[in-house]
């Protein structure tokens, strides 16, 4: 990415440009991406095509000013990284379903070494989650205003990423390309069976929770608190929660969408 376009995403995110690709730069980055750039799943339910390019990616979140899923987000979040100096790798990532995990490239996170000799797993893919990196080999408790993460390593050296002692997903450290996830995106993009198709979401973290609107239902979270659920009534009322509350013009309200079935299936 070229200065203008890096300058460009810093605006859309509201974050100054850092002096030194340091932790402390990181993390910042981190929450000033969250707090502005929605996990959203619209664009599957409106029938386009994800294409995991980063070009594509970045005019999405910047000129669009739209979210995206784990793949859209954590992968403009990298370019963005990239062109201000961090050494960034992209993992791959199955979630936990229960008990069971999901399939591989279910999810993208990433990992960030810093000038400062900092070693960090950042995720602003994942919807609720950390709001700060974590510590890439840190194995002890990590204290987030989201709650309490632990990165544990298995024997086969793979990292379980646990929120609140639940699993959340296992990260195999091994860097990838951003085209490795391109069935991953396809899956969850056309499969009956990924919760993607099978629902409309848009979340934001904000200054005090988090705000998700899934179809008409409105929650808004507090950070310390019980979820305050609105049910809209109209079209118009949806179509201003995208407005005001993610920054998402429509002109008309999302519906879900069939999924493809392949096979017969």
């Amino acid at each position: 990415m070229d200065t203008s376009r890096t300058d460009a995403y810093l605006l859309r995110i509201g974050a100054e440009r850092p002096a030194a690709p340091t932790s402390a730069a990181l993390r910042d980055l981190h929450l000033a991406h969250l707090r502005t750039v929605p996990f959203e799943n619209l664009a599957i339910h409106a029938g386009v095509e994800v294409d995991l390019v980063e070009e594509d990616l970045v005019a999405k979140v910047v000129d669009g000013r739209r979210g995206g899923f784990c793949y859209e987000l954590n992968g403009a979040f990298a370019a963005l990284l990239t062109a201000l100096g961090f050494e960034v790798d992209m993992l791959q990532a199955s979630v936990y379903q229960g008990d069971r995990l999901g399939i591989p490239y279910d999810h993208m996170a990433l990992r960030v070494r810093t000038a400062d000799g900092g070693d960090w797993l950042a995720d602003v893919g994942f919807g609720k989650h950390s709001h700060h990196p974590l510590a890439a080999a840190e194995r002890g408790d990590q204290s987030d205003p989201a709650g309490t993460f632990r990165v544990a390593e298995t024997p086969a050296g793979d990292l379980r990423v646990l929120m609140g002692g639940e699993p959340q997903y296992l990260l195999d450290p091994r860097p990838r390309a951003l085209a490795d996830f391109t069935g991953g995106a396809w899956y969850h993009r056309t499969s009956p069976k990924s919760h993607f198709t099978r629902s409309l979401v848009c979340s934001i973290l904000t200054g005090t929770g988090r705000t998700t609107l899934s179809g008409s239902k409105l929650t808004v979270t507090p950070l310390d608190g019980e979820p305050q659920i609105t049910e809209l009534s109209t079209d118009a009322e949806v179509l201003e929660a995208y407005a005001t509350r993610f920054g998402i013009v429509l002109d008309e309200v999302p519906r879900l969408a069939e999924p493809v079935r392949v096979g017969g299936r």
